[in-house]
């Protein structure tokens, strides 16, 4: 009797650590969703379109980039800084490659208006020697986001997607951003194969990595690409060794198939 009550008191405790669980991620969600970052049922499931929800909440308000409900973002959200698990499928690839292909039909848009931005405009008709009749009813309100404005935000997430490929477990995840022949910090036409070469040596010298986006991008459309540069800000660590700084990071992207983009060249510079 002893045995059975103590099996049920446990199952019971598990069952409501559960339910807190679930009411945390609703919590969460509806948070999300409120600020425009979670566009799905708020359901209580901690899943790739939440992970990715909080990684647009972690890249445009500042917060390290890692998909997860640490402390910092639990407490710029105010919910409860319990871990959730994390069900199938599993944080990692799922998250960077969701966050990557749902904005795309965003950034194109971008692509295009501000390539039309950029084009010289045609000269105007010849004004007209009569005053136009005067409006009828108070001047329409100006909006408070233009498209290019809230694309840009959307172009952040790509920013993100390709961070969190940085922080895949499985190493050099972030090659499937590249083309297959990249200006790679200044070398030209470097392969794929060399690029996750570098990117292993990378990880062996400092295998854990924070990052911050610590500015605004600066989006410069040129024959048919974008080019992309944020100040990225950076914390690696090796054991006892330490890394702190922050770079201006330059993405040169272009339009790879029907519903992709693809990373040409990339370079940075140290960023006071």
């Amino acid at each position: 009797m002893k045995r059975f009550f103590l099996c049920f008191l446990f199952l019971s405790l598990g069952a409501v650590g559960s339910l807190r669980a679930d009411e945390n991620v609703r919590a969460l969600q509806s948070r999300l969703k409120a600020g425009g970052f979670y566009f799905g049922e708020v359901n209580g499931r901690y899943d790739s379109d939440t992970a990715a929800a909080v990684t647009r909440y972690q890249i445009r308000n500042g917060l390290q980039i890692t998909g997860k409900l640490d402390g910092p973002t639990s407490h710029a959200l105010g919910v409860a800084a319990a871990q959730p698990k994390v069900p199938t499928p599993k944080f990692g690839e799922d998250v960077w490659r969701y966050l990557r292909k749902s904005d795309q039909a965003s950034i194109q848009r971008l692509m295009a208006e501000e390539a039309k931005a950029n084009k010289p405009s045609k000269a105007p008709p010849p004004a007209s020697t009569n005053p136009p009749p005067p409006a009828e009813g108070p001047p329409p309100a100006a909006t408070a986001t233009s498209p290019a404005t809230y694309d840009r935000d959307r172009l952040k997430d790509y920013v993100a997607a390709f961070v969190l490929a940085g922080l895949d477990p499985q190493v050099g995840a972030e090659t499937e951003f590249f083309a297959e022949r990249v200006d790679y910090f200044g070398e030209r036409g470097v392969s794929r194969e060399k690029i996750r070469s570098d990117l292993q040596r990378y990880n062996n010298t400092w295998p854990q990595r924070g990052f911050w986006l610590a500015g605004e991008l600066d989006v410069t459309p040129s024959e048919g690409k974008l080019k992309v540069t944020f100040p990225l800000r950076y914390e690696l660590r090796n054991g006892s060794k330490r890394a702190t700084g922050k770079v201006l990071k330059t993405l040169v992207l272009e339009q790879a198939g029907a519903d992709d983009l693809q990373i040409v060249a990339v370079n940075e510079r140290k960023a006071r």
